[in-house]
């Protein structure tokens, strides 16, 4: 995971939420945003 820039991070999070992908995925990308304490709001794709 640390291979990814928080903002790839971010963006692969709303991806995943939207195409409905697997929970446990979507729990993983949560817990290294936690984990950076990122806020995604910050990187809100066409903000």
């Amino acid at each position: 995971m640390k291979i990814l820039s928080d903002e790839m991070l971010v963006e692969t999070y709303y991806v995943a939420v939207q195409l409905k992908l697997e929970p446990e995925f979507i729990a993983l990308l949560q817990a290294e945003i936690k984990c950076r304490s990122i806020e995604p709001e910050t990187f809100r794709i066409g903000a």
